[in-house]
């Protein structure tokens, strides 16, 4: 009995180490074969990560390469198609060249040390035609009564210029001025001798000294001249 239990625990030793050595002997054919698997593989690198590119290795040559057409949307055509060229070149001409102008005047000066009392001035204007302004200047209209176009313009020769209308009785000056702008309306000529003869009754009414834009005596070739420019802007 003895002995039978004794190779009963024999064989089940050797079926207990055998076991072992299989499982063994399997667990490192099994880790040899993966140990190839992984040897045939291809190396990974490290820095297979995607790598940002640096601006210095960017080239902006080629941005925008195809060229921008310009907005023309707001750009308004210089001619009008409807209208014929030489129409519109006319029109241009007379909008961008102003029309010349120029000036008459002459002044009415009193001798040193005497005045123009408002008192006698005031009706002395009046017979003459001009009318008094919002301005505070007296106008000559191309009617007597106050009608039609200013021709020229009485001032006061002093600062500021005008005339205060409601105190002529205490008002008083060394000397007033009058004066037309070129071209004029209607009969240039006719207003220039109407500002010319203004000037001579009001100087004789006076005891004044008629003058030229310049303030120097009115001569006859002073007159002859303003006589030829005011015929040059009549033309």
């Amino acid at each position: 009995m003895a002995t039978e239990l004794r190779w009963a625990l024999i064989v089940i030793s050797a079926l207990i180490i055998g076991g072992l050595l299989i499982h063994g002997l399997w667990s490192v054919r099994k880790k040899e074969d993966k140990n190839d698997r992984t040897q045939d593989l291809p190396a990974v690198k490290e820095d297979a990560k995607p790598k940002e590119p640096e601006l210095s290795d960017m080239s902006f040559a080629a941005v925008d390469e195809e060229p921008q057409q310009p907005n023309t949307s707001h750009v308004q055509p210089a001619y009008d198609e409807s209208q014929p060229a030489e129409q519109q070149d006319n029109a241009h001409s007379e909008q961008s060249a102003p029309e010349p102008q120029d000036f008459i005047i002459l002044h009415i000066q009193m001798p040193e040390g005497l005045t123009m009392a408002g008192s006698k001035l005031l009706p002395s204007v009046l017979s003459l035609g001009f009318k008094y302004s919002e301005e505070g200047f007296f106008n000559r209209h191309l009617e007597s009564s106050g009608n039609g176009p200013v021709l020229f313009r009485l001032v006061n020769m002093y600062n500021p210029g005008t005339f205060d209308i409601d105190n002529m009785e205490q008002f008083s000056t060394a000397g007033v001025s009058l004066f037309m702008t070129l071209p004029c309306e209607g009969d240039s000529m006719a207003a220039f001798n109407m500002l010319h003869g203004a000037a001579k009754k009001l100087s004789d009414e006076f005891g004044a000294q008629v003058l030229d834009s310049h303030r120097e005596p009115l001569t006859v070739d002073t007159i002859r001249t303003y006589v030829e420019k005011v015929r040059e802007f009549a033309a």
